[in-house]
């Protein structure tokens, strides 16, 4: 299939009512090009509605590109701000009320980072802040009051350095010129590493404290501005942040998924040759990246896109092949079998987990991420998974391109004993009183919509890909191919139809892979 928008209604029968009609359908109608190849020229995006102004991360070049929106079929670039001139690189970026905040690492990334302030219109540099190592997220509060900081604080590649992550809350109540720092970090479970290993915690860094260990990855905050969740990835745990008082209130455990049960199924090798997604002796380990949260009946739903990560340094690695461990021959009578290469030896898993009980060899054998996304109540508790619905779908609309990777075509299967699809982008929409999750998957590419009004009652509506498989993902001199569509969606950003400079809905989507930010009008249709 040659580049084209696939918006199918699928009629398979998933666990999330696939046989709704859709409520709503992406239109692409703009796209901004840098033409740079794999080197993140598109990463995080975020919308300012006076300004009608999209601020992008452009890795690749330490800036945040500013790009005129007021057309929307035709956004072009119109300024850049210089992150260079404050440290390392951009990470993240988000803007409240004409004010832009900017995530800025340490040009030695284990060094504190700072938050800069921006005016959204004439890019005025207005106070910059020092906050924890690798600021990798900032977000403000809905209330406009405080600003949050995810500092990942990840060891340096020999894992002789790892800085403490933590959360840093600014106050920016009396303005940004006058903002102060307080820090939310992990000190006060230092010492518990035992307990939150045995809740499910993975807290396993050579030497490490838990709050060395753990590394704040993304950030949602409660509608009324009271309470932050924190996804710890690599930990596979939220953590609950009293914001006004910048404290770690609790730990929360995601738990991990049963691939042996009817609905969790997955593709477990690159080498088979085929689609095979089956039930397997394999427990998924959610580890979230993007989260996004909306309330329901009086409580916060946390969505979260479940794409896994695995710590693999120079120093320290976790990751090893199924087919290299030494399995349990009580629990794996059959382990020959699954350690063939067409089986699950290809599957990526962790040395960090799966002795349980300490003889040397695995009982239970882990896979990062989830190939799913979830819904969770304040508690952390787990309400909805789309099982294995992203695999099925994609597999079903692109047999041909299925698990492919993000930055070369012509790679059929090439993810699945990785993190298959990979999701990890999440933005949540408020449309004619639905709420709709739209989750961007990192390696085949794509948007999937789901209505996840009720999180008790979850719809599939729609399958969304901007990429051409036919053509060259990269040019002879180095480039993106244009032909190629978009590739690796990274960051997604919702603009409602009351901020939306054509007085509809849209989603602005940057892509890492092909350096693209592109425009879709979300369409209202009636259902039938």
């Amino acid at each position: 299939m040659n580049r084209t928008l696939i918006a199918v209604a699928l009629g398979l029968a998933l666990n999330t009512g696939a046989n709704a009609a859709p409520t709503i359908s992406l239109e692409k109608i703009g796209q901004h090009q840098t033409g740079v190849f794999a080197q993140g020229a598109a990463e995080i995006v975020t919308y300012d509605a006076n300004t009608k102004r999209v601020f992008k991360v452009n890795a690749q070049a330490a800036t945040v590109d500013v790009l005129d929106l007021s057309n929307p079929a035709s956004p072009n670039k119109v300024a850049t701000i210089d992150a260079a001139a404050l440290g390392g690189s951009a990470n993240s970026v988000a803007v409240n009320k004409g004010v832009v905040a900017v995530a800025i690492e340490a040009v030695n990334k284990q060094d504190p980072g700072v938050v800069a302030f921006y005016d959204a219109s004439t890019l005025t540099l207005l106070n910059s802040v020092t906050v924890g190592a690798l600021p990798d997220m900032v977000t403000f509060t809905p209330n406009g009051r405080f600003v949050l900081v995810a500092n990942e604080g990840e060891p340096n590649d020999d894992y002789t350095v790892d800085p403490e992550g933590s959360v840093s809350v600014i106050d920016i109540r009396a303005g940004v010129k006058n903002a102060t720092v307080a820090t939310a970090d992990f000190k006060a479970f230092n010492g518990t590493e035992a307990a939150l290993r045995a809740k499910g915690v993975r807290v396993f860094g050579p030497g490490a404290t838990v709050a060395q260990d753990l590394e704040p990855e993304y950030i949602t905050v409660s509608n009324d501005s009271r309470y932050a969740w924190v996804s710890l990835q690599e930990a596979n745990a939220f953590a609950l942040i009293d914001v006004k008082f910048a404290k770690v209130l609790e730990i929360q455990p995601l738990g991990f998924k049963d691939h042996s049960v009817a609905g969790n199924e997955l593709d477990a090798s690159d080498k088979d040759g085929a689609i095979n997604i089956a039930n397997w002796p394999v427990k998924g380990m959610y580890m979230p990246d993007t989260i996004a949260s909306y309330n329901y009946r009086g409580d916060t739903f946390i969505v979260a896109a479940n794409e896994g990560d695995s710590r693999d340094y120079n120093g320290f690695s976790e990751e090893a092949r199924v087919k290299d461990l030494t399995l349990d021959p009580s629990v794996f009578p059959n382990a020959a079998v699954l350690q063939q290469d067409a089986n699950i030896g290809r599957l990526k898993t962790t040395l960090a987990n799966g002795d349980t009980d300490g003889d040397g060899d695995v009982d239970e054998i882990y896979s990062y991420g989830a190939r799913s996304f979830s819904i969770r109540n304040s508690r952390g508790e787990l309400v909805f998974d789309s099982g294995s619905d992203i695999e099925k779908i994609t597999a079903k609309l692109l047999p041909s391109n299925f698990n492919s990777t993000h930055d070369e075509n012509g790679t059929f299967d090439n993810r699945s004993d990785d993190k298959g699809p990979e999701p990890e982008g999440v933005a949540l929409g408020s449309i004619r009183n639905r709420v709709f999750a739209f989750i961007g998957l990192e390696r085949v590419g794509g948007i999937m919509i789901y209505d996840v009004t009720d999180p008790y009652n979850v719809s599939y509506v729609d399958y969304v890909n901007n990429r051409d498989f036919s053509v060259s993902a990269e040019l002879p001199d180095g480039s993106a191919n244009p032909a190629a569509g978009d590739l690796g969606p990274e960051g997604l950003a919702f603009i409602p139809a009351n901020q939306s400079p054509n007085n509809t809905p849209l989603l602005v989507v940057g892509n890492e892979v092909s350096g693209t930010t592109t425009v879709y009008q979300i369409n209202v249709n009636n259902k039938k």
